[in-house]
């Protein structure tokens, strides 16, 4: 008795799983014909970003850095198998009761998506023929498990009879059995293979990557001065001068990444000026591009951390594209946003100096900006986090006043305007190292964007502050390599590091985390000679 009644149970749960499946399958189909971002799964992952408070995001990123989005699928998808398992249950237990279950959760999940950038109503559509579908899997499988559950209690009961009788009996079971298993298993194998194909359809890159392919950049107006020599260091460990595309850190909240036709994307300048302008991917690749060297990084980066990298970029310069539109005097801010439903909110001095080289950018060390990095184009501005600077697939540049609009991360604690803080890491060696005894070279990078780096020091264990050998500087806009030659003695030991800018700020020993304006403290490694 107790075997079979264990099995009603898993069946209860295969139930309710094979529902929320059914549900994603019809959804994922039905988005085919509708649009790629009314997925009801990306959706509610969206909207799990949107809501959740800085802390979390900061736990996120700091425990698996770029792969946040994978581990919050993962999360959500234990989430959703357990509600499955409870809309299961319900459904067994009392008739509807597990339907509605299912509906709260589609509830949900329409308001994620109605709430999206860019989202109509037809958006809706695909959760809801798909919770119909995942009611219609409830309502059929619900008399199957009950006709099982009946037949095997019968079965059970231990009374005088004759064998031919309970064989009778047991072969009702088997077939009740039968008839929910066929039924569970060949919907869910049906749910999972249209799921997966429409899945593929709805996010394959094949025609997008072909499109970015196709693209040839421009040869640059002006053209990036060469690295000068002595730039680059050839220090075991040491991060690249240039960070490759592949390398490069990506923190955004996009589950999927937009891919956009670069023969439909458009910008639009508008709000706070003279003239509305709209300029076409092709009018902007027309213009006198400009390429710079520029390091940007996230305000999510903890002391050490790796979410900063250095590319060379290939954009046309904001302020033409503002003066061109004509900025009223009032104006202090720039709200830029994309279809993804993030938006930064720049200063309007930074966009405008003519010193700073922010840039509407449309390639990246060499090619055009890789999909998950903002094709066809996006916003790079030395100096400021991306937060508030480094819009990616770029749609929209409304000039206005801070007073009267905010982006994303405002709202959420994070202050308004993210000027980088000066900052180093050691790269070589690494925390947990072992080294050899003798001659070896401390090594790392440190930045002070738009502003230079003047020194690096590094003490080792609790001895006086070294002054660290600088490389050559690309730029104040770029971060600079330096090293420490130091004889390792045998032990264990401990370095710290600290850059000073041109303007004469120092590093402060004081640690704080990201939130709300980027973390601060000396860079620690601990390593055994």
């Amino acid at each position: 008795m107790h075997t079979g009644q264990s099995r009603i149970r898993i069946g209860a749960a295969a139930l309710g799983v094979t529902a929320a499946l059914a549900v994603l399958g019809a959804a994922e189909l039905v988005a085919v014909f509708v649009s790629p971002r009314s997925s009801p799964l990306f959706a509610v992952g969206s909207l799990a970003i949107d809501l959740a408070p800085s802390w979390v995001k900061d736990t996120m990123i700091t425990l698996f850095g770029t792969g946040d989005k994978v581990a919050l699928f993962v999360i959500l998808a234990i989430v959703l198998l357990a509600l499955a398992v409870i809309a299961g249950f319900a459904e067994v237990a009392r008739r509807g009761l597990g339907m509605l279950v299912l509906t709260a959760v589609s509830v949900v999940a329409v308001v994620a998506i109605l709430t999206r950038s860019e989202s109509t109503l037809a958006w809706a559509m695909p959760t809801v023929i798909g919770t119909l579908v995942g009611l219609w899997v409830l309502l059929n499988g619900r008399p199957r498990l009950l006709a099982w559950r009946e037949a095997a209690r019968a079965t059970d009961v231990e009374t005088p009879t004759t064998a031919g009788t309970v064989h009778a009996k047991s072969e009702d079971a088997r077939l009740a059995r039968r008839s929910f298993l066929m039924f569970a298993g060949i919907t869910a194998v049906a749910a999972v293979v249209v799921g997966v194909g429409a899945r593929v359809k709805n996010g394959s890159a094949a025609a997008y990557t072909a499109l970015r392919s196709a693209i040839t950049l421009p040869r640059p107006a002006m053209p990036a001065p060469p690295v000068p020599g002595g730039a680059s260091i050839d220090v075991a460990g040491i991060t690249p001068l240039i960070t490759p595309n592949a390398d490069f850190y990506r923190i955004d909240i996009a589950l999927q990444v937009p891919q956009i036709d670069p023969s439909t994307w458009q910008l639009e300048i508008g709000g706070m000026v003279d003239t509305p302008v709209t300029l076409t991917y092709a009018e902007l690749v027309a213009l006198p591009l400009e390429e710079h060297i520029t390091t940007i990084a996230c305000v999510s980066n903890t002391v050490g951390g790796d979410l900063i990298g250095n590319a060379t970029w290939l954009g046309y310069p904001v302020r033409e594209l503002l003066a061109r539109a004509g900025v009223s005097d009032s104006a202090d801010m720039v709200l830029s946003s994309g279809p993804d439903g993030f938006t930064a909110g720049t200063p309007l001095e930074a966009l405008t100096d003519p010193e700073r080289n922010a840039l509407l950018a449309v390639g990246m060390n060499g090619e055009p900006l890789p999909a998950e990095h903002g094709f066809p184009a996006r916003l790079i501005v030395p100096g400021l986090y991306g937060y508030v600077s480094a819009t990616k697939w770029v749609t929209k540049l409304e000039v206005t006043r801070f007073a009267d609009a905010e982006g994303y991360w405002t709202p959420r604690g994070w202050s308004e305007l993210g000027p980088i803080k000066t900052a180093s890491r050691i790269d070589a060696p690494r925390s947990g190292a072992q080294l050899d005894s003798g001659a070896t070279t401390i090594a790392g990078v440190a930045w002070a964007q738009h502003t230079g780096v003047a020194r690096v020091d590094v003490q080792i264990d609790d001895g006086p502050w070294q002054r660290a050998t600088l490389a050559k500087a690309i730029s104040d806009d770029t971060w600079v390599q330096w090293t420490l030659p130091w004889d390792a003695k045998s032990g264990r030991h401990r370095a710290r590091v600290r850059a000073t800018d041109k303007s004469g700020y120092t590093q402060t020993a004081t640690e704080a985390p990201p939130a709300p304006d980027g973390a601060t403290g000396w860079h620690t490694v601990d390593f055994t000679v």
